[in-house]
């Protein structure tokens, strides 16, 4: 892959993960307010593994807008182009966790700042200068951040930059799943490196046999040369020309929430395409990359929030 000023840049969404953490002395829930959102929280992880990385969005000109880039330049993080947005506030998310850690989203978005990003707000000259770009579908819900999505798409495959994609499905902020369906299949439609959950491989086929599910979307977008599958505590697979690998998960109990994991995961990836690319992958490629994304997801179970929980590679190693 040709040499760039940044290795991964990603467009999306930035925002605080209001998090449950325990009763107060009233016996009220507590949350813990966790600077997250799944496009930096992949550039959060790929800095822990010595990656340039730079990142473009909107917040709120607000408390929360200002904690957030105050965290991700802390996290080492390019936020030259992050645009702060003195109408609208910085979007919420509320979480809440059950038992086996999975967690069920309350979003205070109508509207939020990650949505009000504008095509003439995009840096195209940093989009250019990046070997791979990231983006998800919250970037695309609303007319306006989709415009800008689909040109910083097209401006990135101009350029020669991989495109990645991760659906990212959070149904209560479309407006129907159908323009869910539609924004996700407009993404597969350009990326070359794909990482989809289980429940939206089953959302966009049909298919709960992730073996059928990939062959449908691998037929019907051959453009994507890496299709990986994460089936949360079952494993991870990956899909590659011929080749079909499955890696369990991790699973040395601690598990806290997942918040961030397939963020974790994603990053994990990429970080691997960086220095792998994307021809001539082999079963034992494809077999070490599972791996390492499945532990470094696996570690930020056993934490709460995503950009400050990211872990270090030596914390991955030492897993492995």
């Amino acid at each position: 892959m040709s040499e760039k000023r940044f290795d991964v840049t990603a467009l999306g969404e930035l925002l605080i993960d209001f998090t449950e953490n325990g009763l107060s002395g009233q016996g009220n829930t507590l949350f813990e307010a966790n600077p997250g959102g799944a496009p930096c929280n992949v550039l959060a992880m790929l800095k822990k593994l010595g990656r340039s990385c730079a990142f473009v969005g909107k917040v709120g000109d607000d408390m929360f807008g200002h904690l957030l880039h105050g965290v991700a330049v802390e996290a080492g993080i390019c936020m030259d182009h992050l645009v702060f947005d003195k109408d609208v506030r910085t979007t919420l998310a509320f979480v809440k966790t059950f038992a086996n850690g999975d967690r069920d989203f309350s979003f205070y978005r109508n509207p939020g700042a990650d949505m009000m990003l504008r095509e003439d707000e995009l840096p195209l000259d940093v989009i250019a200068d990046s070997r791979i770009f990231h983006f998800g579908t919250l970037s695309m819900t609303h007319e306006g951040v989709r415009k800008a999505t689909c040109k910083a798409i097209d401006h990135a495959r101009q350029s020669g930059a991989v495109i990645s994609f991760d659906p990212n499905l959070r149904p209560p902020l479309w407006g129907s799943l159908e323009d869910a369906k539609a924004q996700i299949e407009y993404g597969l439609a350009r990326c070359d490196v794909l990482k989809i959950a289980d429940n939206e491989l089953e959302f966009m086929t049909g298919e709960t046999d992730f073996d059928k599910g990939a062959a449908i979307l691998r037929d019907k977008y051959p453009n994507i040369k890496l299709f990986n599958v994460t089936a949360g505590a079952d494993g991870s697979y990956s899909y590659y020309e011929d080749k079909r690998v499955f890696v369990p998960a991790c699973k040395l109990g601690g598990t806290i929430e997942t918040t961030g994991a397939g963020d974790t995961f994603c990053a994990s990836v990429l970080n691997f395409v960086l220095d792998h690319g994307l021809d001539g992958l082999t079963e034992e490629n494809l077999t070490e990359m599972l791996r390492f994304a499945n532990t470094a997801a696996y570690l930020v179970t056993t934490r709460k929030g995503a950009i400050r929980s990211m872990p270090e590679l030596t914390e991955v190693e030492a897993l492995l």
